[in-house]
């Protein structure tokens, strides 16, 4: 069986893998504490426009995976965009003022839902933007299906005794990689007839892994852009990927 994931063609390739396995999570707990002890601004600045960010809710001017994925998004103008972990609703936001028709954001904490409610009323975009907190897809309706659905994912791997003790954490870490794992099971059922999955991920996360959760959802992935960057003095390489169907494994059927 051919593997699920296709490179990005004619595009750079991942950031020299990190030197051990605990490399990815010690990195994580950097971009948590910078949060914790540096702080972040309570307004910033990005595609020229300013936004607010409340407490408790990841700041994307830490990396430049929001600003990155954002921008590569190929945003169904008229149609119905649905963000999965929207954090302070850059991408929702932008999605709306894109020319989508209606957007919904959800995401695992309440303060994120509100900053994202805060940031589409800033924006004039409040009609078309609908914040929900759900777990993935979970609070959603069963039939509610999109255009587009996009989710810049929590990559680094958590163990499974790892405790989240902070809503940033659900940002970052996934535990027993149990959200991606829904997230390929469940992402094409929420798509229209010509509807589109994507996944926003990078060089800390666990592409092999991500690579058998494919095989196992019966989907196949696609790298679509990249870019080589830095976080937390770490280098990484941001790849947006969209997610299909995959005829040729015999779990799609």
């Amino acid at each position: 069986m051919p593997s699920p994931y296709v490179p990005a063609p004619a595009a750079g390739t991942f950031a020299e893998p990190l030197a051990d396995a605990q490399a990815p999570f010690e990195t994580g707990l950097r971009l948590v504490d910078r949060h914790a002890h540096e702080g972040s601004p309570r307004e910033f600045a990005m595609f020229d426009l300013r936004w607010d960010l409340l407490p408790g809710v990841f700041a994307p001017v830490h990396t430049d995976s929001t600003e990155l994925f954002t921008a590569w998004l190929p945003f169904p103008v008229g149609g119905k965009f649905l963000e999965v972990g929207c954090g302070a609703g850059v991408t929702a936001v932008v999605a709306a003022l894109a020319g989508c028709a209606h957007v919904t954001a959800v995401d695992i904490t309440a303060e994120a839902v509100h900053n994202t409610e805060v940031n589409a009323a800033r924006h004039g975009v409040g009609d078309r933007v609908r914040a929900v907190r759900s777990d993935l897809f979970d609070a959603l309706a069963p039939g509610e299906r999109f255009d587009l659905v996009f989710w810049n994912s929590n990559v680094v791997p958590a163990p499974d005794e790892f405790v989240y003790d902070h809503g940033l954490q659900h940002a970052i870490f996934d535990r027993g990689y149990s959200a991606h794992r829904r997230y390929l099971s469940d992402g094409l059922t929420r798509l229209t007839e010509a509807g589109r999955l994507f996944l926003g991920f990078n060089s800390l996360g666990d592409l092999p892994r991500l690579t058998s959760l494919a095989t196992a959802s019966g989907t196949r992935i696609t790298a679509r852009r990249d870019s080589a960057r830095h976080t937390s003095d770490v280098p990484v390489t941001f790849q947006l990927l969209e997610i299909t169907a995959d005829p040729g494994n015999r779990a799609a059927t």
